[in-house]
This record gives structure tokens, C-alpha cells and sequence, in this order.
């Protein structure tokens, strides 16, 4: 049997990382040959939880095909989000908890997805349906995974399945007190003074073909507003900049405040009355938008943008 890549998304997150970590660990205990890799550094946050407990990151690949004929996709499954070559390899298994966009394959596979909020989260009951235990310090990082995802449940797409991981994890793990760690993890990933204006617009994006149109959007966590738009000015150049340079249509960066909930929306590009369509509100003469209680791209984001663009 030959080796097979296990990975993520690009602009990986902690739960994209550490699904390709658990799934790979997973398939092995099956008898499968598999490594777990990425498509990118992990971020601020995910480094945090990774020294927290005591795991190496996945090497970074650029592409697949040279190494491997056969992946495994974790956590995306739509093409433009994936490794640049994933039309030359052969995607044998997919867990993801996405929409199914552009997704297309010449044999059956093995897929599972489920509409939780974390990929994380299926991966444990994954375990649990085959008895396989789950390492202390993997189940550390999935715990971890499910907090990112969920802004510590607070997500609307915080499911009881994530809710009954997250206790079954932290047991593993040794987490006495996971909401504290929560906190701590998701305020290692809020530290925007340590970031460039690239690494804030882009760090977790991702590409939506919608309506004939190539849409970007970027989010970026905080524990205050006023931290993003101070450099809005910068920010804007950026994403022009990345616009021209990948022709994106529109960009949109949603700051999210993981202490209340609420986020703030900037958009460039055209049409932007089509995101004023989707969410029932104007830009006001800064191109921003106040969008309380919105957290999650995936749930309150894509699906209204898709009916905007495509309804």
C-alpha cells in the first residue's frame, strides 16, 4: 500500500491542521500509510495550542502529485481551497463539515460530512466508533480544534456533537478548566500587532466562486475593533493589491470580537450591492458594515452571500 497525504485547506487554521493530524493517526491505526501535511504555516493560535501540548506541526507542501498518487482531503473539499495540483492525485477519503461546491471525482471514496462545527469533532466520533483511543495530546489539539471553530461554543454552528467532544476531549487531554484555556488559546491568535497587513487580510482566507464571481474573504479574530480599522488605510491597499494580483472580484475581511460576538465587515471591490442584498444593510462611507452576533464565514457569511450572488 502506498503512502497517502492526509491535508487541509489552504491559509490552514488549528482545526484544519489538527484534523489532518487526527485523520492521519486514524487511518494508520486502520493499517493505512499516511502522513499528515499542510498547505501553509500555522498561525498564531495554533502555534499556541501546539506547544501547549507538546506536538510538532505537519511539514508544509506546495504540491502533491510529485510525491504521492493518492490524498486525503480534511476539512475543505472545493478545489480552489486546495493543494494547486489536486487535479493530478487521486482523493480516496473526505471529512469535511462544508458545503460541496466543484467537487468532482473519477472513483468512488470513502466521505463523510457532517454539518458540526468542527471537522474536529467528527474525527472523535470517528474514534469512537472504531474504539480507537486517542492520544492525550492528540485529543489536546482536537479540543482545541473545536474551540477555534466554535469561538469556545458560542458559534451558531456549535452543534451538541461539538459540545459532547469538547468534554470528552478535555478529559483525555487534562484539561481541568476548558473554557479558561479557551480563552487563553484564542487570545494567542488576537495579537494583531505581531501581524502584517497581510498576514491580517489573508491569514484565514478563502476563495468562493459566486454567481460567476471570484469573491475572497478573509476574517480575522480580535478583542477589539478598534485594533483592525485603525489600519484600515493599509488593510485596503492590501487587499487591492491581492485583488490585482489574483484577480479576485470582491474582497471582504470580517474583524470578529471573540469577547462579544460581533463582527464589523469591510468590503472592496464590485458589486458590492451585493453584499449589501445579502445582509440588508449599506456599507457606510467608510465600505464597513456592523454585523452583531455574526462569528461564523461558513453558517452567517457564505450562505446569504451565495443567495445574494446566485438566488
Amino acid at each position: 500500500m502506498s503512502k497517502e497525504l492526509v491535508f487541509g485547506h489552504q491559509k490552514p487554521d488549528t482545526d484544519t491542521i489538527t484534523a489532518a493530524m487526527a485523520f492521519s493517526y486514524f487511518q494508520n491505526q486502520l493499517g493505512y500509510e499516511t502522513e499528515a501535511v499542510a498547505l501553509g504555516e500555522p498561525n498564531d493560535e495554533t502555534k499556541f495550542a501546539l506547544k501547549t501540548f507538546g506536538m510538532e506541526a505537519p511539514r508544509v507542501i506546495e504540491t502533491a502529485a510529485n510525491e504521492v498518487d493518492k490524498v486525503m482531503l480534511v476539512d475543505h473539499n472545493e478545489p480552489q481551497q486546495s493543494v494547486s495540483d489536486i487535479d493530478k492525485v487521486t482523493v480516496t477519503h473526505l471529512v469535511d463539515h462544508h458545503r460541496i461546491a466543484g467537487f468532482e471525482t473519477a472513483q468512488p471514496l470513502w466521505a463523510t460530512v457532517r454539518p458540526y462545527g468542527c471537522v474536529s469533532t467528527i474525527i472523535t466520533e470517528l474514534f469512537q466508533e472504531k474504539h480507537i483511543n486517542i492520544p492525550a495530546n492528540l485529543a489536546g489539539m482536537m479540543l482545541s480544534a473545536i474551540i477555534s471553530d466554535t469561538l469556545l461554543l458560542k458559534s451558531p454552528t456549535t452543534t451538541d456533537h461539538d459540545r459532547e467532544a469538547v468534554k470528552y476531549l478535555a478529559k483525555i487531554a487534562g484539561v481541568e478548566d476548558y473554557e479558561k484555556y479557551g480563552i487563553e488559546m484564542l487570545k494567542a491568535g488576537t495579537n494583531l500587532g505581531a501581524k502584517s497587513d497581510a498576514d491580517i487580510v489573508d491569514d484565514d482566507a478563502k476563495t468562493f466562486e459566486l454567481g460567476g464571481k471570484k469573491v475572497r474573504i478573509g476574517q480575522v479574530n480580535t478583542v477589539d475593533l478598534d485594533d483592525v480599522f485603525a489600519r484600515q488605510a493599509d488593510l485596503e491597499s492590501q487587499m487591492q493589491s491581492m485583488m490585482d494580483d489574483n484577480d479576485y472580484d470582491l474582497f471582504l475581511l470580517i474583524a470578529t470580537n471573540i469577547l462579544n460576538s460581533d463582527s464589523e465587515l469591510l468590503v472592496i471591490g464590485d458589486p458590492a450591492e451585493k453584499v449589501e442584498a445579502a445582509f440588508g444593510k449599506k456599507l457606510n462611507e467608510n465600505k464597513r458594515m456592523n454585523l452583531p452576533g455574526v462569528v461564523s464565514r461558513k453558517k452567517q457569511v457564505v450562505p446569504p452571500l451565495t443567495d445574494a450572488f446566485e438566488g
